[in-house]
């Protein structure tokens, strides 16, 4: 399937239009259930003839004038309801403007194909709703698996092909996971990187937002839109140049699925093919934060109870998904001075990583295990509690630590299932993180490392 940076191309020589690209979109969103909650079908359709016209008197406003893309519905859009995936927002009134990133945006000349599904409020990493019907990747061959949340519309319009780009928001990993389950890249951002105007939050410490799409280049286009940029600064830097530390106590662990450790490994090798310099250790500060997790609780799950509690509370609460308002409920039994402690821990651990690594990019996987099969998870609550937890137990990580995070595809299983591994800096280095990206890509591309950094090693030599 093509990529934006490709769909951009071939509207830039003439060989795609937007409203084809539009028209195309809301057809195969129209035969893919539950990916949309709602489509701008004649908005979008009237923008894309304007995009159009704007090409053909070489006016367009930027190289992604005319490309339609998917919008989670926790972003406002102007004249939709931010439903969150709750019927308890059903009452609410239209947003009367956009959400500042959508807004930049559109001002791009990109297009809001419609509002995606998701988890409710946000708040589970592995995709389903009971309310609007739960996405599922397209995945030949295999029983239906879940799609990755919260954000899974946003990954499966992208992995289904109905758009090449989507954003999401990350709280724990609501971004980098449905990327890693739908075989895509992710980019969780620093938290402060994208203006959170219109965006309704879920843990404000943590919440961060980002793109999903085919590659690296594609999230580092629309890392520009979503600021505002017409075309970004951001190129691959040289992979000689480059630090990298994979997690070895993550590696270590006995939950982690053989594919998910020999598909890393396998990147692992490539990057070093490519000069890179790769160092296997314990990091102490990972592991404190694991534990502190297992111990005291979700700082995620806490926040979300502070914005919650009157929802779930209220005689709306009911309505609430039950595995949503059970997770809330444990909660809301953390004890503020414990609450506070775990705040404390988190200042002195980021420190510590950012000691640590030393300006090391951090390697682990994204997630220890492939997507899940859907039906049992709809069927067991505590299966779905017990795999909610093991699928967020790495991405939640970087989250408290205020990482950056770029999740990329790493291979697949015995099933055709996709891998990913993760890549992450510290809090506010997103350029660096990006510029890494984009030559990891170029390593790990068709498996052929050396061949593909021939030009970005030069420098080594």
């Amino acid at each position: 399937m093509a990529t934006l940076t490709e769909t951009a191309a071939a509207l830039a020589k003439g060989r795609v239009s937007a409203v084809e690209l539009v028209t195309t979109a809301l057809a195969r969103a129209g035969a893919s259930e539950h990916v949309f909650t709602e489509l701008f079908a004649e908005q979008a359709l009237a923008q894309a003839r304007a995009a159009d016209v704007r090409r053909a008197n070489q006016r367009e406003l930027s190289p992604l004038d005319g490309v339609p893309f998917a919008v989670k519905d926790l972003f406002d859009v102007q004249g939709s309801k931010t439903l969150l995936g709750s019927f308890t927002r059903i009452g609410e009134t239209a947003a009367s403007v956009d959400a500042t990133v959508v807004a930049a945006m559109k001002a791009q000349g990109m297009i809001a194909l419609g509002k995606t599904g998701m988890n409710e409020f946000a708040f589970s990493g592995l995709g389903l709703n009971p309310h609007f019907g739960t996405p599922t990747p397209d995945f030949p061959g295999v029983e239906p698996r879940a799609p990755g949340g919260s954000s899974s519309g946003s990954a499966v319009a992208v992995q289904r092909g109905i758009v090449t780009a989507a954003i999401g928001s990350d709280t724990g990993g609501s971004i980098r996971v449905p990327a890693a389950f739908n075989g895509l890249v992710g980019f969780k951002s620093s938290p402060e990187r994208y203006d959170l105007g219109g965006v309704h939050p879920l843990a404000p410490s943590l919440d961060s937002l980002g793109p999903i799409a085919r590659t690296v280049r594609d999230c580092v286009l629309l890392d520009a839109a979503m600021r505002g940029l017409a075309e970004p600064s951001i190129q691959a830097r040289a992979l000689c140049g480059c630090r990298f530390v994979v997690e070895q106590g993550v590696l270590d662990d006995a939950r982690l699925a053989p594919p998910v450790l020999k598909n890393l490994l396998h990147c692992v090798e490539q990057l070093r093919a490519g000069g890179a310099s790769v160092e296997f250790r314990i990091l102490d500060s990972v592991e404190q934060v694991r534990q502190l997790i297992l111990r005291d609780g979700w700082l995620g799950a806490i926040e979300a109870w502070e914005q919650l509690r009157d929802v779930v509370l209220s005689p709306q609460g009911a309505q609430v998904d039950r595995r949503v308002s059970a997770r809330l409920h444990v909660a809301a039994k953390i004890p503020a001075e414990l609450a506070d402690a775990i705040r404390s821990a988190r200042t002195g651990l980021m420190s510590s990583i950012a000691r640590e690594l030393d300006g090391a990019v951090l390697i682990m996987p994204t997630v220890m295990h492939v997507a899940p099969l859907l039906e049992p998870l709809e069927q067991d609550d505590e299966l779905f509690t017990a795999t909610n937890m093991a699928t967020l137990a790495l991405t939640m990580i970087g989250s408290f630590l205020n990482m950056p995070g770029l999740a990329m595809p790493s291979g697949t299983d015995v099933d055709g299932l996709p891998t990913s591994i993760l890549f992450s800096l510290t809090q506010g280095q997103d350029d660096e993180l990006l510029a890494t990206g984009l030559a990891i890509e170029q390593a790990l591309q068709s498996g052929q490392g050396c061949a593909h950094q021939a030009l970005v090693t030069k420098a080594c030599t």
